[in-house]
């Protein structure tokens, strides 16, 4: 009874729920029996409505609470958080300043649920936002591709949590990308889609979705060793952050836009992006469709697994609308 009452209330919170925010491009790990959420961008989508707290979502009680606020001067966007050994880490992101410029971030926090505290855990040796981050054999991140600064990056940085040591893993072999999705799963990563960035005849930067998706051997005696090899495009249209994760066997994908669009929502071709309602994944070998979302969502950073289920925590619906909502769907 216990489990009903929880994926109820997960199928059907709401924007209105006391003390749960609007909020899109929120990085999200879960930890025990509570999501949290770092970072994000509220209802205004300027560079002022960027926030740096943190939110907990506890699966027991089915409450949100404020659980404190990150130790930087500005928020940021494009970050990433995800759970190694029962320890929290938020991984990167950019600050954007009045002027509109945008700046990647070194930072790699370790984040304690218990008391709120964040540490300085590394620094990451090329600062990237927008990218994949993937836990591995509850040792290692593995951050693949992202943007740094002015451009996309080929870079693999893979950061040993038992020593504190980074290794540079066989470079990303497809076109480098930013706000692509990805997941880890016995030891293969599956890797796709997000947007490529090319200098225009007046040195602008063009950007485009990508169609690639990339499948990644690791190896635990040989860490930065990995095998790639191009997959076939997944099932639907390419997509720009969707969320992704590793699950048991399988990668699973879910919602994102197939416009790449600045954090406002806005195309870089100057169009609303509106969201997608796909949900695919990659298990056995191949590509496997499933039944859309209950409401299409784009914007997010991640996707948890919550009681045989999945979990979109935010995001923008419709009309680039900044949401509160947490979507929830199973994969039959």
């Amino acid at each position: 009874m216990t489990k009903l009452i929880l994926l109820a209330a997960l199928a059907s919170m709401s924007a209105t729920a006391q003390d749960l925010p609007a909020r899109s491009n929120w990085a999200v790990a879960r930890s025990g029996d509570q999501v949290f959420a770092f970072y994000g961008l509220g209802q205004g989508k300027t560079y002022a409505d960027i926030a740096h707290d943190v939110h907990a979502y506890d699966l027991k009680s089915q409450q949100w609470r404020k659980a404190g606020a990150i130790p930087v001067d500005q928020g940021r966007l494009a970050s990433v958080a995800l759970t190694v050994a029962g320890k929290v880490y938020l991984i990167g992101g950019y600050t954007v300043s009045a002027k509109g410029e945008e700046v990647s971030t070194p930072e790699v926090f370790r984040y304690a649920p218990d008391t709120g505290r964040f540490d300085i855990e590394t620094t990451m040796p090329v600062p990237v936002d927008d990218t994949v981050a993937m836990p591995w054999r509850d040792r290692w991140i593995v951050l693949v591709s992202g943007w740094h600064d002015k451009g996309n990056v080929a870079d693999v940085q893979i950061y040993d949590t038992q020593t504190r040591q980074w290794a540079n893993g066989t470079p990303w072999p497809g076109k480098p990308v930013f706000g692509h999705a990805g997941g880890l799963a016995q030891d293969r990563m599956v890797l796709c889609d997000g947007v490529t960035s090319s200098k225009g005849p007046e040195g602008k930067n063009q950007f485009a979705i990508s169609k690639e998706c990339w499948e990644g051997g690791l190896d635990p005696a040989q860490p930065g060793r990995i095998s790639w090899r191009q997959l076939p495009p997944h099932p639907g249209a390419p997509l720009y952050r969707a969320g992704a994760v590793g699950d048991g066997q399988r990668v699973v994908f879910a919602g994102g836009s197939s416009r790449a669009y600045n954090y406002n929502g806005i195309g870089y071709d100057k169009l609303p992006a509106e969201p997608s309602a796909a949900v695919f994944s990659f298990a056995n070998g191949a590509w496997h469709a499933h039944k859309p979302l209950p409401e299409a969502g784009m914007d997010f950073r991640g996707l948890i697994p919550v009681e045989g289920g999945y979990a979109l925590f935010g995001g923008m619906r419709s009309g680039q609308r900044v949401s509160g909502n947490v979507i929830y769907f199973k994969v039959e």
